[in-house]
């Protein structure tokens, strides 16, 4: 019987001297699912997926990817596997077509799979036509799409994605969203860190992890139903920095989205006239205020708030 987790982890720990990156984790991700690991840059997400994709040893803890042991197996797991790293894989100096030969070789691909394999690269990142270019002269969005295809070359079952959006532009995300759900509909594991909150809608499953730890598990809407008790105001101001700053100086939790600014309230009605009110004696202009659904930033910011 095949297990039906593709990653568990207990106690999972990655220390740098005194300083705990990764603190005693554990999690368990079910085959066939987008599991998101969420958090800001320096939260340990990179760190974890080091530690599942066999290239850094853990401190302490255990673990399996593939029902392989992540302390007693990593070259087991790295050959069963797709790992996309933060930073592009890919040699800039090389064609196309010379990447994606360079990767079937290091997966041994099969002599009887490489040419349909390669096309399928091609096809996928919708790169043909630019096959002899360098890589450096893609655009990033390519670039992505072709890194992504090298890693899974040799039809891995577990994906491992990290940070794989970071640095494209908003087209080429969700279109690069589009292929992360359609490996998972042909039964793939697709294991992806962002820091990105609004990508976590995409997931099937969640975790939030701050300063090393989980601080949230869950489905994106158990997450916002669980941990989420407050109403929410979005307010379109002319300073959205300083209107957020104040709001804080007030004794309130307010975050920056895009250009406007999320306040949690206990109730909206009740407390609107005095958002108004602050704001209008340190001279700002409300152009628009609305009670908005809890986004997972909320979510995320809301957990931190109260643990600090």
């Amino acid at each position: 019987m095949v297990d039906e987790y593709a990653v568990e982890i207990k106690g999972l720990t990655k220390k740098f001297g005194d300083f705990t990156a990764v603190d005693r984790i554990d999690l368990k991700v079910r085959r066939g699912e987008i599991f998101g690991f969420l958090g800001p840059n320096g939260a340990g997400k990179s760190t974890t997926i080091k530690m599942l994709c066999g290239l850094i040893m853990p401190s302490s803890g255990s673990g399996t990817v593939g029902g392989f042991d992540i302390w007693t197996e990593p070259e087991e797991i790295k050959m069963n596997i797709g790992y996309m790293s933060q930073r592009f894989s890919l040699y800039e100096e090389l064609t196309v077509m010379e990447n994606i030969d360079f990767f079937s070789g290091i997966y041994n691909v099969p002599r009887n799979k490489k040419k349909q394999r390669k096309a399928w690269v091609l096809n996928m990142a919708q790169i043909e036509e630019k096959k002899d270019h360098p890589v450096k002269t893609l655009a990033g969005g390519l670039k992505q799409r072709l890194a992504l295809g090298c890693a899974i070359l040799h039809e891995p079952p577990i994906i491992f994605l990290d940070e794989p959006t970071s640095g494209v532009d908003p087209l080429s995300r969700r279109n690069f969203w589009r292929l992360i759900e359609e490996m998972a509909g042909e039964g793939k594991t697709v294991f992806v860190t962002t820091h990105y909150m609004d990508e976590a809608d995409n997931c099937h499953r969640l975790v939030l992890i701050h300063r090393g730890k989980i601080i949230a598990e869950g489905t994106p809407s158990e997450l916002r139903s669980s941990y989420m008790k407050f109403d929410i105001a979005e307010l379109l101001v002319d300073q959205p920095f300083v209107a957020m700053d104040i709001l804080r100086d007030a004794g309130l939790e307010a975050s920056l989205h895009g250009e406007t600014v999320h306040v949690s309230l206990e109730s909206y009605e009740s407390c609107q006239d005095e958002i108004g009110r602050i704001l209008k004696n340190a001279g700002l202009t409300i152009k628009g205020i609305e009670k908005v659904p809890p986004s997972l930033e909320d979510v995320f910011v809301t957990l931190v708030e109260g643990r600090e």
